[in-house]
């Protein structure tokens, strides 16, 4: 598999300024939002990134509908991606741009109905004007991404089981919307603890595939093509297992999207990690990445990898650049790391309790991702 084709992902919300904050809100000027519209990165990522990566990966794109893209800007997008030859990967309701109070969720009603109708139009928007520019392969069609960023609280009271069936209804609502379009998207639910409310409906893996049990049970929903976006740094930031969640979302064939980044903390140079907020850097290569791209290589995964990354907040344009490519490389290593990883020997080691020559096992194969990293960077 490590020469095969594979589905790499770059997100609008990567080619910013800067955060602003606690760091600066302009460390790169070219890259402000009056200056670097939609399409420009696009053309961007076709010029700067592409010709840095090996060619058997494929490009996409994902945006938030309707803040980075929206009806009157989609045909020009759309026609940048073709000409780029890139692809829709995800798009996704950018609901908590808008919704402080649940979202279509929330117990006011006039919150959720306006939830609704931006989540309608995303996929209104996906199958009208964005239509040319999903691959042509059906198993690599987009991804609807619901992030609960917008499905969340602050007190502690009885109304949040109302608040989750109202979040029940609206997405088996809309899961029967898309499906009177067509039901070529897939569906991925992007579990997280906080952010941006102290509480979150859907804060974990399992608390995701067990909502798409119920959309079921109580609505009909169809669950084909809808489950998870796998999101390594969500589980990291909350102390949670990023390997355990995989089996979770492997066992229940729910993995439709992933998202490549790490918080920190588990590659011995980065700093971050549980209790620390969303850092988003780009994929590091570790033990548990390996691990985590020999199980989706075994559950024959072959979707998009989504790069949900932020340059530093002291990168400028270029070094904004290579973090993306940096991301993209150390996936591809890591992967070819996991191919080379004798699964069988590994579980007969941990049979007899061999657990030293397990660890030696794992560490040979960071050592080999690094390995192959610097011949990918190198060129």
């Amino acid at each position: 598999m490590t020469n095969s084709k594979t589905y790499h992902s770059l997100c609008r919300w990567t080619f910013n300024a800067g955060k602003g904050g606690f760091v600066p809100g302009n460390i790169r000027p070219q890259w402000a939002g009056d200056r670097l519209d939609v399409v420009e990165i696009i053309n961007l990522i076709a010029t700067k990134i592409r010709p840095r990566i090996p060619n058997h990966i494929e490009l996409g794109f994902e945006v938030h509908y309707d803040t980075e893209i929206n009806d009157k800007t989609a045909p020009a997008v759309a026609d940048a991606l073709v000409q780029a030859k890139m692809y829709l990967a995800m798009i996704t309701p950018g609901l908590h741009s808008h919704f402080g109070y649940g979202g279509v969720a929330s117990l006011d009603p006039a919150e959720r109905e306006a939830g609704a109708r931006i989540s309608k139009g995303t996929v209104d928007l996906a199958y009208g004007p964005l239509k040319k520019a999903w691959h042509p392969d059906p198993s690599k069609a987009p991804t609807l991404v619901l992030w609960n960023g917008s499905y969340g609280y602050d007190l502690a009271t009885p109304a949040i089981k109302q608040m989750y069936q109202n979040l029940k209804e609206s997405v088996a609502d809309l899961c029967s919307y898309e499906d009177s379009k067509g039901g070529q998207l897939y569906f991925g639910i992007e579990p997280k603890p906080n952010e941006g409310h102290p509480a979150m409906l859907l804060p974990t893996v399992a608390s995701a595939i067990l909502f798409w049990k119920r959309l079921k049970e109580e609505f009909g929903t169809k669950l084909e093509k809808r489950g998870l976006n796998k999101e390594f740094g969500h589980s990291e930031m909350i102390g949670l297992d990023s390997v355990y969640d995989t089996v979770e979302e492997i066992d229940n064939n729910a993995v439709t999207h992933m998202h490549l980044n790490s918080q920190g903390y588990n590659d011995g140079i980065t700093l971050g990690g549980p209790g620390k907020y969303d850092i988003d850097h780009g994929l590091k290569i570790n033990g548990i990445n390996i691990a985590i791209a020999s199980l989706v290589a075994e559950a024959k995964y072959d979707r998009w990898y989504g790069h949900d990354m932020q340059a530093r907040s002291y990168d400028n344009e270029a070094q904004g650049l290579d973090r993306v490519i940096r991301s993209i490389l150390s996936w591809d290593a890591c992967q070819k790391a996991a191919a080379e990883l004798n699964l069988r020997e590994l579980t007969k080691a941990l049979a007899v309790r061999e657990t030293g020559r397990v660890e030696d096992m794992m560490r040979h194969a960071v050592v080999s991702a690094h390995k192959h990293f610097d011949i990918l960077y190198k060129g």
